[in-house]
């Protein structure tokens, strides 16, 4: 009965809580707009890298043409060599360096406090680490 007294509190509330809920309808959709930007961002940083490895591929097929490049690749891989000549095979000492061990970093604790937490959700900040 108090809020039909006094409307202008009735209004202010009203107020508080379509902007509330209208803040909260916002924050998904931009989230996901930052998301899909940075999916394009790395699609085409992706790209980028696979035109260059392509690339690569396309000198190494072209260079695989030549008489030369078939006849280095028989001498490095087979083993091949020419009548008269003599083949060599350089072996590594036994109990020689073992693979090596990964490294596990380990687990950090989040230091920051809720506010940039919460922050960092509604400004999507938290996307870079997670994925």
């Amino acid at each position: 009965m108090t809020l039909l007294r006094r409307p202008g509190v009735a209004l202010v509330t009203l107020l508080f809580l379509l902007l509330g809920a209208a803040f909260l309808t916002q924050v998904v959709p931009y989230r996901q707009i930052i998301d899909s930007q940075r999916q394009v961002t790395d699609a085409q940083a992706h790209l980028t890298q696979l035109e260059e490895e392509n690339a690569a591929l396309q000198a190494d097929v072209d260079a695989l043409g030549t008489d030369a490049e078939i006849e280095k690749l028989a001498r490095e891989k087979l083993g091949y060599v020419r009548p008269g000549e003599t083949a060599y095979v350089v072996l590594d000492p036994p109990g020689g360096a073992g693979p090596a061990q990964e490294t596990v970093e380990p687990l950090v604790a989040d230091e920051r406090t809720w506010v940039e937490r919460v922050w960092d959700f509604l400004s999507g900040g938290d996307l870079d680490s997670g994925g």
